[in-house]
C-alpha cells in the first residue's frame, strides 16, 4: 500500500493530507495556494500540482519549516506508521534549548543610539544619503 508501482505521481494537496502533515485536504489546498509550499525550491500556488519520487518538499508550518523528501504515495489515508514510509525527514535539527540567535549588533553597555551629528558622520563615511 505504502509504493504501488502504477502510481508515480500525486497531487501535493493530497500527498500532504496523506503524509499527515495536515489534518484535512483542504487545510493543505490553503497551504499550497497562500504560498507556503515550495517544490524542489520553487515556490508552488497550485494544489494540483503534481508530485513524484524523490522530490524535496518545504512546508512552512506554524514556527516550524519541515523539509520532507518524497519516498512514496498512498491511495488512502493510513495511520501514522504508514505515513512515515511516504517521506524522509530532511529537516534540521532544531538549536539547542537555552540557546539565542547570535545578536546582529551589539552596544557596549550605557551607550545609548546615535545622535543626530554622529547619524550624519555615518552617512558621510558610508557615503549614503540617510533616510
Amino acid at each position: 500500500m505504502a509504493a504501488e508501482p502504477a502510481q508515480d505521481k500525486q497531487r501535493i494537496d493530497k500527498w500532504l493530507w496523506h503524509a499527515r502533515v495536515v489534518r484535512t485536504r483542504s487545510a493543505a489546498a490553503t497551504l499550497v495556494t497562500t504560498g507556503l509550499v515550495r517544490l524542489n525550491g520553487v515556490r508552488i500556488d497550485a494544489a494540483s500540482r503534481a508530485v513524484k519520487a524523490d522530490d524535496v518538499i518545504t512546508v512552512a508550518l506554524d514556527r516550524v519549516v519541515k523539509v520532507l523528501k518524497v519516498r512514496g504515495f498512498a491511495e488512502r489515508r493510513g495511520d501514522a506508521a504508514l505515513a512515515q514510509t511516504l517521506y524522509e525527514d530532511l529537516t534540521p535539527p532544531p538549536p539547542p534549548p537555552g540557546t539565542r540567535p547570535a545578536p546582529v549588533a551589539e552596544r557596549d553597555p550605557g551607550a545609548s543610539r546615535p545622535t543626530k551629528r554622529d547619524r550624519r558622520a555615518i552617512d558621510k563615511f558610508t557615503g549614503g544619503e540617510g533616510c
